[in-house]
């Protein structure tokens, strides 16, 4: 299926790699993008095209929360739950979230919109509590931040409070 549909792209992804291997993740997010995850087929059609075995590619599936194994919704929001993001509220975060959603994480909303996620350590650690919506930062988020920013995914399909990969973290300085 992804090797009819996109043989010539495979083909220019897997020559870009001395060894053959190497091309799985640009395949799985090939594989994802087409299909909103990845799936039992596109993995077992994915290990043909690199002469892999099913389960190389599904361990790899598993070990990136890039990757999905079931539909998600049309935003992805994925929540930081490091450390460094707890000891400044991303449980409170999460709590928000999933009041606002009426899912916990790994669920999606009734209507595909919003699947929430957690996820370790997105290294955002001076500007947290953050979250990630599909590629998408949001960061130094409140309560206020947090409804603004999921009225306007459903109403305008983005939102401009978003940071993008990170922000720079505002340094404290010393008085005196």
């Amino acid at each position: 299926m992804l090797l009819e549909k996109y043989k010539d792209e495979i083909e220019q992804i897997i020559s870009r790699y001395p060894v053959r291997r190497s091309a799985l993740l640009p395949l799985l997010n090939l594989a994802q993008r087409e299909e909103g995850y990845v799936s039992e087929t596109a993995m077992k059609e994915i290990a043909r095209i690199l002469r892999l075995t099913p389960p190389q590619v599904y361990e790899v599936v598993t070990f990136y929360t890039l990757l999905s194994l079931k539909p998600i919704g049309k935003f992805h929001v994925q929540v930081c739950r490091s450390l460094m993001c707890a000891l400044v509220g991303s449980d409170t975060l999460l709590g928000w979230l999933q009041t606002r959603l009426g899912i916990r994480p790994g669920e999606t909303t009734p209507d595909c919109l919003f699947t929430l996620s957690t996820v370790e350590c997105l290294a955002s650690c001076g500007t947290g509590p953050m979250m990630q919506i599909n590629d998408d930062y949001y960061e130094r988020l409140t309560e206020d931040k947090v409804d603004r920013i999921l009225a306007d995914l459903k109403r305008d399909g983005t939102s401009p409070l978003k940071s993008g990969p990170f922000m720079v973290p505002e340094l404290k300085r010393a008085h005196g």
